[in-house]
């Protein structure tokens, strides 16, 4: 099992159900904690999505300093409720007898100390205090809810988010970890999911079941009293399998997937209890059953292999803007930002968007988009923002910019540009010219030096129209900007009924120096009327590469680009 912090390994064995006797290992999963129960709290979470409230009959963590010896101990059922003198305890906040928890395991190395605890099926669902005692000491308390169910599926990174530890079903004595290619990762064999194959989800959180709370090998199906479905990327799916499989606190969830169930590399993942979703994760599917790995857009199959053996994806990039806004109720409004960062993610993290359609057709230089959404989807987790130090930022007369650092937040900095002035403050201002951006270098990133040059703001002659007639076409021209800059126009319109919003919007290219530019009627009427939609036209050169070290090893490409515009909500009659 996995989840939380710390070190260890998942193993599981014994499938039961459609899949008895299928068996799978995971690769090891760490995470960091800092509270000590002398000194301070402590933090509780379940041990899969790594969020608050507890299941009864679930596997949980406690995060901490000082609640246990250096090491690390691992307990087989039947586990003890006392070791070594720590014990984890559920008191009711009412006051009254608290409750001593199953220890899965003490851990307490390489500065990261938390215990894994499977909550009885007999505390009953309301709101605890819980305490870690270690000898004499005991923690101030954590309130925490303890629910009947609440499903999370773990995850491969033990983040809580991303790609599931879920298994591929071969056969009953094979199944492969589902990553985004076929292979092996340290003896493991990886493969994505086919569509029309059966999968197998781990899960914490279904719900009680006293009598397997502390046995050694229980086995439970809560589909007799639960109404549970997988859902893989907004289609729901019946399950041949949910409950425990040979290990207590830890959930089995089979099902198969259709085949004509979504694809790609972070398909969304969620389990439905009762029509209560579980918090989205991932999962890798491809795109038949003859592919041997998922697809992601801008990815090659060398670079997925490269994720899956423990390789990162590692990018950069600045951007500055200014937009004015012409808005009825508002009146006319600049506002504008520095801004950016340096990522790197994992094959664990890539990030998928589902729970809609979108389609599009190209005319000339024009496109037409509409997107139909629901009940959004997201899949995929923390992306690792890179230290690179102080970052400054020095712009030509008139935009008040020497040096002038921008504000680190968790190694992603910004710098606000025009907008409303503040007394005291300074105003920095967008205007044409050239722009350096200097990076001082930092725990992960080195230095780094570029520079992206802008012309003068595009100015559209008479300004944005506030109706736009459709079946008129929309003749446009503009000043300003270098010549070679690209041009974007972009406008629409969108509905909602009920949870369902339909956006259909057009998007046109030209460039600055063509001094203007009419979208035509045949574009236009394909935007639904409506009394309000949206209108902008910006325009922004070509970026500037550059490259900075990693202190790691390796470098890192990254880009400066900056774009100003002005825009306006017309109504499209």
């Amino acid at each position: 099992m996995g989840g939380g912090s710390g070190s260890g390994s998942i193993t599981v064995t014994g499938g039961t159900g459609t899949y008895a006797g299928a068996t799978g290992s995971f690769p090891s999963v760490t995470g960091t904690g800092a509270i000590s129960p002398t000194t301070g709290g402590i933090t509780v979470q379940d041990a899969a999505s790594n969020t608050v409230k507890i299941a009864q009959g679930s596997i949980f963590i406690v995060k901490g300093n000082n609640l246990s010896a250096t090491g690390y101990t691992p307990f087989s059922p039947p586990r003890p409720t006392l070791s070594s003198g720590v014990k984890v305890t559920f008191t009711p906040t009412t006051g009254g007898t608290g409750t001593d928890c199953y220890l899965v395991y003490l851990y307490n190395q390489s500065g990261v100390n938390q215990i894994a605890a499977i909550l009885p099926s007999t505390v009953a669902v309301g709101n605890y205090n819980v305490t870690v005692t270690n000898g004499t000491a005991v923690s101030s308390g954590f309130a925490t809810q303890v629910v009947a169910t609440k499903i999370g599926l773990f995850t491969q990174d033990s983040s809580g988010s991303g790609l599931a530890s879920l298994q591929n079903y071969i056969s009953a004595s094979t199944v492969d970890l589902n990553r985004l290619t076929t292979g092996s990762v340290s003896g493991i064999t990886i493969s994505p999911a086919k569509p029309g194959q059966p999968v197998i989800a781990y899960g914490t959180g279904l719900g009680a079941y006293a009598a397997g709370d502390n046995a050694t090998s229980p086995a439970y199906d809560y589909r007799s009293t639960l109404n549970i479905l997988a859902v893989v990327g907004g289609v729901s799916i019946p399950v041949a399998y949910a409950g425990l499989a040979g290990y207590a606190g830890e959930d089995q969830i089979n099902f198969t997937l259709p085949t004509n169930v979504p694809t790609g590399c972070a398909v969304s993942l969620q389990i439905s209890v009762n029509g209560v979703l579980s918090p989205a994760v991932a999962m890798s599917i491809a795109p038949d059953a003859n592919s041997s790995a998922c697809v992601f857009p801008g990815l090659t199959t060398q670079q997925l292999q490269n994720l899956d053996q423990g390789g990162t994806i590692t990018s950069g990039g600045f951007t500055l803007e200014s937009f004015t806004e012409t808005i009825p109720q508002l009146g006319t409004t600049t506002i504008g930002e520095a801004g950016g960062s340096f990522t790197q993610t994992t094959g664990f993290q890539l990030v998928s968007y589902t729970g809609g359609s979108v389609t599009s057709n190209t005319s000339g230089s024009c496109t037409v988009t509409t997107a139909t959404s629901g009940t959004a989807t997201v899949t995929g987790g923390t992306i690792n923002a890179l230290d690179a130090g102080a970052v400054t930022l020095t712009g030509p007369a008139g935009s008040n910019l020497t040096n002038v650092a921008l504000t680190d937040t968790s190694n992603t900095y910004s710098l606000s540009l025009s907008g409303i002035a503040v007394p005291g403050a300074p105003t920095y201002n967008l205007v044409g010219g050239t722009y350096s951006l200097k990076g001082a270098g930092g725990k992960d990133v080195g230095s780094f030096n570029t520079s992206v040059t802008i012309g003068s703001p595009l100015v559209v002659t008479g300004g944005l129209p506030s109706t736009v007639v459709r079946s008129s076409g929309l003749p446009l021209k503009w000043t300003g900007g270098n010549a070679s800059d690209v041009v974007e126009i972009i406008g629409g319109t969108s509905t909602t009924a009920g949870t369902t919003t339909t956006s259909t919007s057009f998007l046109c290219y030209s460039t600055a120096g063509a001094g203007g530019f009419t979208v035509p009627s045949s574009i236009l009427t394909q935007i639904p009327a409506a009394t309000t939609g949206f209108l902008e036209v910006a325009s922004s050169p070509a970026s500037t590469s550059f490259t900075a070290s990693l202190t790691a090893g390796g470098s890192v490409t990254g880009y400066f680009t900056g774009f100003s515009g002005t825009g306006a909500a017309p109504a499209y009659q």
